[in-house]
């Protein structure tokens, strides 16, 4: 069996820039899909994923290398390919407490984007449901729960949720059984007024 590669660190973006570049659905699209493999992938691959022109992809990946949130990978063997990978597996988001207008709308932004991405998700769910196999519709799941905890607690079931996770992370499965698919899985834990 082989072994997963050493995970690089997951990066916090607190640039107003580097949010606003990622703050388009084909970036983040891009940055997800390319976040999910290790080997890298070129522009006509990202193509596919986003829907979009190679040539236009390639013009998102560029933007998202001068963000500093992709590089180029080494080539597959051919010199004329140019392939991509993202800096971190993993982001987060922080543009920090008390700071500038701009970064706060920046940060707004790029989670609004985000969100949008998740509610689409969840729509085409409900309108491929009636049609996918029984043990996928009735494996899956939309909840919603609400919790009484500190913030300390809360820190603690979230570094719970991330080891619970993390066995399953498409980058990192290295031979998954048969029938896995990809599942996405939007966590959020967020306290309520």
């Amino acid at each position: 069996m082989t072994e997963p590669p050493a995970e690089r660190p997951r990066v916090t973006i607190s640039d107003p820039q580097v949010m606003r570049a990622l703050a388009h659905p084909a970036r983040l699209a891009i940055t997800e899909h390319l976040s999910s493999i290790e080997a890298g992938a070129t522009a006509t691959e990202c193509a596919e994923i986003v829907g979009l022109s190679p040539s236009a992809t390639s013009y998102h990946l560029r933007e998202l290398a001068k963000a500093g949130l992709v590089e180029q990978a080494p080539n597959r063997g051919d010199a004329r390919e140019r392939v991509w990978r993202t800096v971190s597996p993993s982001w987060t988001v922080d543009a920090g407490r008390g700071t500038a207008p701009e970064a706060r709308a920046a940060e707004r932004a790029l989670v609004e984007a985000w969100l949008a991405r998740d509610l689409e998700r969840s729509r085409d769910w409900l309108r491929r449901a009636p049609d996918e196999p029984a043990e996928w519709y009735g494996a899956s799941r939309l909840a919603d729960s609400q919790l009484l905890l500190t913030a300390a607690e809360l820190s603690e079931l979230n570094e719970a949720v991330d080891r619970l996770f993390e066995p399953y992370r498409k980058r990192s499965r290295v031979e998954p059984p048969a029938g896995a698919r990809t599942v996405a899985v939007q966590y959020k834990a967020l306290p309520l007024d």
